[in-house]
């Protein structure tokens, strides 16, 4: 007791120091936090809170200091904003059935690019998911009224009106005028969800593949790109997909396509036969090369899939649960090194499916809707370790742990897991030094209690 104030004595693991801890008060706690965690000079530090607990640690002392150090770290918002998870979670894969000609079609806008002599800057592409018939269209710009127009004038008056028409979020793709023309032709309209092109990586590899083509043939000024695409088509609708084992064209006409080579080295005609001859070796042929190619693309998607998931982590999020979202975009006249790109925190309003949900800023916000993939999302509660990244360990200054499954998929308290901590900590104490010595050398060890 010194001048009124009650002290204890305290060393370090290592007992190569003693300091004087300041009993501290529970009335007192949140302010001594926020000084030693949340002010200018303090810095924020503590994603695995080692630097803010041991300047706490140093100075105050109260019951179940550790475990309230950590509670407060992990429930920064100035963190949380900032900092988020430094590994990206990654969901289980989602697949789609086709298994008819344009019962799914993918619609994406490539460019800009060089403006061409006849004034285009884009490439509409389109591209049928059981198929893999493409069209590429140049068009002088990306509104809504030249898609819209095009995708009647270059797919639907030549294929038909498709089931299911699937899209980014672009501002042309789900303008009013779009989306009236999908309702008055029955098309369900989808969409890939934000920062994430893979749910439509079929277009995207097909955008790659133009543009390696492209850059073979332009001229040196690259003004003439737009005149390279018609042939670049017939390429691709005459060479074996490699998902379906067929051509575009064998896919969709039943037949091969005859090319430059058959003109120059010839090929024997094709057997006469009456039109009802025709008609049936067609629908036969058709049959086979349809059948043919859903094994072979249900072979691909499952292999996919098995070598996706290898890498996927489990996830529990339900309605009602607060999570950070990852927003990175670029705003004008500041810098991405000095920004924010953690959005929060958000409500889960609905699960949509095992990857996608459907949030909501704060009831105190203005209501906003948006859908997110898991991939972008953590638990914005923290300290419930297992909810924070999904079996990522967390680091500590005695070692790596997992909390118990009773509590991982529960809605525990935090007092609770702070209850736990506490145990986990006393259980620490033997091999404190050894592990502490461990981490500081940068060395990655877990241990199992």
């Amino acid at each position: 007791l010194k001048d009124g104030v009650l002290y204890r004595k305290w060393e370090s693991d290592d007992g190569s120091s003693c300091r004087w801890q300041l009993i501290l008060p529970k009335s007192r706690i949140q302010e001594v936090l926020r000084e030693t965690h949340d002010s200018a000079s303090e810095g924020h530090f503590g994603v695995f809170v080692l630097k803010t607990l041991s300047k706490t640690r140093e100075r105050f002392y109260w019951d179940r200091l550790r475990a309230e150090v950590e509670k407060w770290c992990r429930e920064c918002h100035a963190c949380g904003a900032r900092k988020g998870l430094k590994t990206r979670t990654k969901g289980r894969l989602q697949r789609y059935n086709v298994g008819a000609p344009f019962e799914r079609m993918a619609l994406d806008i490539l460019g800009p690019l060089p403006v061409t002599t006849k004034g285009n800057w884009y490439v509409l592409v389109l591209m049928d998911y059981f198929t893999k018939w493409p069209e590429a269209i140049p068009s002088p710009d990306q509104e809504a009224s030249t898609v819209a127009e095009e995708l009647v004038r270059a797919w639907i008056s030549r294929y038909g009106v498709p089931m299911i028409l699937h899209s980014d979020q672009g501002t042309n793709f789900n303008s009013a005028l779009f989306t009236e023309l999908c309702k008055l032709l029955g098309i369900l309209k989808t969409r890939t969800t934000a920062l994430h092109p893979e749910s439509d990586g079929m277009v995207e590899r097909f955008n790659r593949k133009i543009l390696n083509h492209l850059s073979l043939f332009v001229s040196k000024n690259q003004t003439d790109w737009d005149t390279h695409l018609p042939l670049f088509l017939l390429a691709y609708r005459s060479a074996d997909h490699e998902a379906t084992g067929c051509t575009p064209a064998d896919m969709l006409f039943g037949r091969t396509l005859r090319l430059s080579c058959d003109i120059l080295f010839g090929r024997p005609s094709d057997t006469p036969s009456s039109p009802n001859e025709y008609l049936n070796n067609l629908e036969a042929r058709l049959e086979s090369v349809h059948a043919f190619a859903r094994e072979r693309i249900k072979l691909a998607s499952e292999r996919m899939k098995t070598r996706y998931d290898s890498g996927a982590t489990s996830h529990r999020f339900k309605d009602g649960d607060q999570v950070w979202m990852y927003n990175p975009k670029r705003r004008r006249g500041l810098s991405p090194k000095l920004q924010q790109n953690w959005e929060g925190p958000y409500t889960i309003v609905k699960k949509l499916n095992d990857v996608i949900y459907r949030v909501q800023r704060s009831p105190n916000a203005k209501p906003k809707h948006k859908i997110e993939r898991l991939d972008w999302v953590f638990t914005f509660t923290r300290i419930l370790i297992t909810l924070m990244d999904f079996s990522m360990k967390i680091p500590r200054t005695t070692g790596v742990y997992d909390l118990p499954a009773s509590i991982e998929g529960s809605s525990t308290t935090l007092d609770a897991c702070a209850s736990v901590s506490t145990d986990i900590l006393s259980a620490q104490r033997d091999i404190q030094t050894r592990v502490h010595m461990n981490i500081l050398a940068g060395r990655e060890k877990k241990f199992q209690l």
